[in-house]
Formats: structure tokens, C-alpha cells, sequence
């Protein structure tokens, strides 16, 4: 929105500064953190007063988490009102990646919020039923899908952009609308999967959406595309932005999730930030180089399609509990030390999947 205060400026004035892309993600970044501070703890007020007995937790997880009882969850909000907030403020209105990026993350936010209700009201875990979250979410990811392959360039329609060979692209034809799809569904419930200890999702997630803002602005300029040999998707460095207010958001909250959390950010946040990484991966067509910038969630999702493939031929577990944080919480490390050594290797993969920008 403050974009077209550029109308004012004659190319010399402090107006001119709102036409840099690069001011305007501090200026989100700087309000997404204040919508977190101010409004945080009332917000966690309101949850405590409504929800009562808070998130609900399950009998057979690990035993330190029976402790947590009480949490409220749905601070989710949080983060998705800073960041919606943030973006309609500073990103300009008229660029459609950023209306893709918003649309699934609100409309994960929906459903995670759906869920979570249902969860709290009825005081158990299940919540909305899987096949319905999935069917919402499939139809979400179909929508961006189509709007982001609209707004590709006509050689990049379709196309599947390989990391690290240059200018390879694989044409996958009409199997790029399912491969899309389950990049953003994928994506959603991979960081849902993780969020499973104080602070454990929400780090990796503003470690992997820095990245990918990092990545969307480069290839949203020609002269950055042309250094570095990468495809130029005109129009997504306003991405750039979004993960700049994301960031901030998640600061925000994590002031709050920090150990011992005042509040989980529940399926409302986790489905939100899962959803709109998938989106700027296929925003950006970098959905492989996601697979590796987010491959702690990636890890988190196998290892519960591994725990449960396994079990049902065997009869027997590979891990002590999926996702795979809860098995190391039962191998007895203190939750900290999870949460810190899997931002560590979030770090890491995020410097891999950058190197991939300038590795040909």
C-alpha cells in the first residue's frame, strides 16, 4: 500500500525510498515485530480466558509434556495477523504472486483454525478429520497453482527448474498441476508434523522463508538472474516482502513460544507457514531447492510415513516415536537441545539451498 506514495516523489525525495523493494521488507519486517509485541500478550489473554483448559494433550506422548497442560494454542493468529498486516502495508497491491503467497496462507489459516476449535471445544486431539483437512487443502494448492503457472512466463509454464544444472529445465507438461500441488500440501503438513516442542517449528520456518526471500528477489531481477544463471520469474521479488514480514512475525511470537511457551501457535500457524513456503517455492520455480532449505520438515514428514509404512508390515517401530523429535525426546535429551540443534541444522540446509543460487 505505502508504494504508491512513490507518486509523490520527483526521483530525488524520501518518497523515492518506498520504490526499493529492499526498503519496504525492513519496513515489514519492522512492523510485523511491533503487531507482535503489542498485541501478544493480549492476544494470549483473550485465548487463555476463552479455551480454558487450552491445547489438549495426548496420553501416549512423552511424559514432559503433560506438564504443558493448560497452553492455550491458536497463537497462530499472531503471527498471521502481523504478517497479513505487515504485507498489505508495505508490498504493492498490484503484483500477483504476493496475493497467491496471501491466499494460501490464509486459507491454511482457516483450516489449521478449524481444527484447532474443534480440538479445544471438544477438549481431545482429533479435531477436523484428516480427509477433510486434506480435500480443503488440495483445493487451496489447486487455486495457487493455477494462478502462479497463469503468471509464469510462457517458458517457464510447466516447467520444472533443476538446481545447481544450468539452465535445465524438465517440462513435466500436465503433470505440473499435481506436482505443484503436493509441493504446497506437502509443505503445509510437513512444518504441521514439526511443531511438536516449544519453539521447534517456528525458527526453521523463518530460517527456510528468509531464504526463500532472499531467493525470490533474486530471481525477480533481470540483472541478478543473468549473474547468477538462474530463471527470471519477473514480478516475485516483491516476495521478498512477504518473508520479510514473516520474519518479523515469527520473532514476534517466538518472544511468547520461547521455553516455557505462553502459547502454541496450534494448526493455525503450522498450516499457514507450511502453505506459504510451498507457495513461494512454486512462486519462485524453486520447488526442489525447498526440499532442501526445508529439509528438516522434510525429515520430520518421513519419518512418520516411514514409522507407519513399517509398522503395519511389521508389526514393529523404526523410531521410539514419530515425528522423529519425539524419538529423541524418549532417548532421553532435554527438549532444548532438540529445539536448538534442529535450528542449527535448519541453518545449515538454508546455506546449502543459497549455494544452489550460484553453484552451475
Amino acid at each position: 500500500m505505502l508504494y504508491w506514495l512513490t507518486a509523490l516523489s520527483d526521483g530525488g525525495d524520501f518518497w523515492n525510498l518506498f520504490r526499493y523493494i529492499t526498503f519496504r521488507a525492513g519496513g515489514a519486517f519492522l512492523t510485523a515485530l511491533i503487531f507482535g509485541f503489542l498485541f501478544g500478550k493480549p492476544l494470549i489473554n483473550v485465548l487463555r480466558r476463552k479455551q480454558g483448559k487450552g491445547q489438549p494433550i495426548r496420553d501416549d506422548g512423552p511424559e514432559g509434556h503433560l506438564s504443558k497442560a493448560g497452553t492455550p494454542t491458536m497463537g497462530g493468529l499472531l503471527i498471521v495477523g502481523a504478517l497479513v498486516t505487515s504485507t498489505l502495508i508495505w508490498a504493492r497491491w498490484d503484483n500477483p504472486f504476493v496475493w497467491m503467497v496471501l491466499f494460501v496462507t490464509l486459507g491454511y489459516a482457516a483450516i489449521g483454525f478449524a481444527d484447532d476449535y474443534a480440538k479445544v471445544s471438544k477438549q481431545n486431539t482429533k479435531g477436523v478429520s484428516g480427509k477433510m483437512r486434506l480435500a480443503l487443502g488440495i483445493i487451496i494448492a489447486v487455486l495457487a497453482a493455477l494462478w502462479a503457472t497463469l503468471h509464469h512466463p510462457d517458458g517457464l509454464q510447466n516447467q520444472l527448474a533443476m538446481p545447481v544444472f544450468k539452465d535445465t529445465l524438465i517440462n513435466l507438461g500436465l503433470f505440473y498441476l499435481p506436482f505443484a500441488i503436493v509441493v504446497i500440501v506437502g509443505a503445509a503438513n510437513a512444518v504441521n508434523l514439526t511443531d511438536g516442542l516449544d519453539g521447534l517449528a517456528i525458527m526453521p520456518a523463518m530460517i527456510a522463508a528468509s531464504t526463500l526471500g532472499v531467493i525470490a528477489y533474486a530471481v525477480g531481477r533481470v540483472d541478478f538472474t543473468e549473474y547468477l544463471d538462474v530463471h527470471y520469474v519477473p514480478g516475485t521479488g516483491e516476495i521478498f516482502i512477504f518473508t520479510s514480514a514473516l520474519f518479523g512475525a515469527g520473532l514476534g511470537f517466538l518472544w511468547y513460544n520461547a521455553p516455557p511457551a505462553a502459547v502454541f501457535m496450534g494448526d493455525t500457524g503450522s498450516l499457514a507457514l507450511g502453505g506459504a513456503l510451498g507457495a513461494i517455492a512454486v512462486a519462485t520455480k524453486h520447488e526442489l531447492v525447498l526440499a532442501i532449505v526445508g529439509g528438516l520438515f522434510v525429515v520430520e514428514a518421513l519419518s512418520v510415513i516411514i514409522q507407519v509404512l513399517y509398522f503395519k508390515r511389521t508389526g514393529k517401530r523404526v523410531f521410539l516415536m514419530a515425528p522423529i523429535h519425539h524419538h529423541y525426546e524418549k532417548k532421553g535429551w532435554a527438549e532444548p537441545t532438540i529445539v536448538i540443534r534442529f535450528w542449527i541444522i535448519s541453518l545449515i540446509l538454508a546455506m546449502i539451498g543459497l549455494a544452489t543460487l550460484k553453484v552451475r
